[in-house]
């Protein structure tokens, strides 16, 4: 009989095995018996061509309800649709730790230039007392800049060394929920009128966010049941970052495109907002875990039996690349950023612990969330190795006999046409990057906008090297029990 820790430890062993069992099994075939490997690979082909054209239609269809959202006036629409708008209250948290004040000042503007009103918005910026002279800086230069801009701004400092914390967001962002609960509670607010926003420092906000948010929660049948998710854009530096940031950057906004349009398999990512009820309820984001943005859903998914989805925003948030001013430094940061998100795979695990705790949510209902994760995680780490190596290697180890074979003739060929095919979604990566870039900065030569496009070459490089292997790196850390803990994020803005 397996104890709770030898049981919890054998979920957290599963996803890395079936990942390493389909690259090790691919080895084993396309050595011993290349023929089954190619007929794999051949169906494993058309899957994917078929999936990144239904990928490519659900993020022209995402991209076009941004276009139309943009366009409208969410603020107007609140004020003549829904007067009871001026009863919520809506909060922003900014968790800070090394960020220099010009990023910070940056979101700060940006958020004081919503058309939402400014007196109707409480900021709660969380600093760390690891680095407290720093946080102490800030909180000097944010009182100086912005002391009237809102409604409140609350500054709250996260103790170090805390019983049961990893040091990081999800901590820093526990500890500022629960201290916000007291300053509620003194303001005899009801929890479910308070809308919060969980943003990354460096999140700048659409003008009309605020209002879209507040009107969509409104006219959502049961608002304390559902996360918001905007769209994420990495626009703030991306002129003046590295190609493979920028092609990893739009390939997040994309993934993200997809499935704000899908609905189906659409869990909260970086910034997003919910109520604070439903915050509460689950006892505030996780302060043990790295993927807390990802795992509040899941908090409340889990705790309202089932009944608890993410509603899709689409205006923009943009953050930073994560740029560093050499470029093997952004590089590195890029590769442990996307790491970390792929840590995210923790939450298989934790689904698979809880499960049995909650017989009300139906197995069908388990079954559907957990295979989401569980082939997101898996397609992520094993896909572009599959289609860039392992697709290929049974062609140049096949013995004699079978490159005597019809089949062995034919398959370079077949596997031509089917990437030929799939190159659909580059283009539509290709067109919809373009539309979404921002305006190009004075110091930029209008032959930029050529390397935008010539960037897409980097796909299958940075898919293996700044995707596929970071994640199968977290997988493996986590099936051999080797934790991670949260590294921040650099990112830095040519002055």
């Amino acid at each position: 009989m397996l104890s709770p820790y030898q049981r919890y430890r054998f979920y957290e062993i599963l996803p890395g095995l079936s990942i390493w069992l389909t690259l090790v099994l691919g080895l084993f075939l396309s050595f011993f018996r290349p023929l089954w490997m190619i007929y794999i690979i051949i169906i494993f082909d058309i899957y994917w061509v078929l999936r990144v054209v239904y990928f490519s239609f659900y993020t022209i269809l995402s991209w076009s309800r941004f276009h139309k959202a943009v366009k409208l006036d969410w603020f107007a629409m609140l004020k003549k649709d829904l007067p009871n708008w001026i009863g919520k209250i809506n909060v922003v948290f900014l968790p800070i730790y090394n960020e220099e004040y010009g990023v910070v000042k940056a979101t700060l503007d940006a958020l004081s230039a919503s058309s939402y009103p400014r007196n109707r918005l409480y900021v709660v910026l969380s600093g760390e007392e690891r680095n407290l002279q720093h946080w102490q800086k800030i909180q000097a230069e944010i009182k100086k800049d912005f002391s009237s801009s809102f409604a409140d701004i609350l500054f709250y400092t996260h103790p170090d060394g805390l019983a049961g914390e990893i040091p990081g967001k999800g901590s820093n962002i526990h500890h500022a929920e629960w201290e916000f609960k007291k300053f509620a509670d003194d303001k005899g607010w009801k929890y479910e009128d308070i809308i919060i926003s969980v943003f990354d420092i460096d999140t700048i906000v659409h003008p009309q966010y605020f209002a879209h948010l507040t009107y969509m929660y409104l006219k959502h049948p049961n608002p304390t049941r559902s996360s918001f998710q905007p769209i994420t854009l990495y626009n703030n530096n991306l002129w003046d970052s590295p190609a493979v940031l920028r092609v990893m950057a739009f390939g997040t906004t994309f993934w993200m495109l997809f499935s704000l349009a899908r609905l189906d398999n659409l869990v909260t990512f970086s910034s997003h907002s919910m109520s604070f009820k439903a915050a509460i309820d689950v006892g505030g984001h996780a302060k043990d875990i790295i993927s807390e943005d990802s795992r509040i859903f899941f908090q409340c998914w889990l705790h309202y039996g089932g009944n608890y989805e993410v509603s899709p925003l689409y205006l923009p948030v943009s953050m930073d690349t994560v740029r560093d001013d050499r470029i093997w430094n952004s590089l590195r940061n890029l590769y442990l950023q996307q790491r970390r998100w792929a840590w995210g795979v923790e939450n298989i695990s934790y689904l698979l612990w809880q499960y049995g705790k909650h017989p009300e949510i139906s197995w069908h209902k388990k079954l559907v969330t957990l295979f989401h994760e569980w082939e997101g995680k898996w397609s992520w780490a094993v896909v572009a190795i599959l289609i860039t190596f392992l697709g290929r290697l049974p062609l140049w180890v096949a013995g004699d006999q079978v490159r005597q074979s019809a089949l062995f003739f034919n398959t370079p060929h077949v596997l031509e046409i089917l990437m030929t095919l799939a190159m659909v979604g580059l283009l539509v990566s290709l067109v919809i990057s373009m539309l979404l870039l921002p305006p190009r900065p004075e110091h930029r030569g209008q032959h930029n906008y050529l390397f935008m496009m010539l960037q897409w070459a980097l796909t299958p490089v940075s898919l293996l090297l700044f995707s596929s292997i970071p994640c199968l790196d977290a997988v493996t850390h986590l099936m051999l029990g080797r934790y991670l803990g949260f590294n921040v994020s650099v990112k830095k803005r040519s002055l």
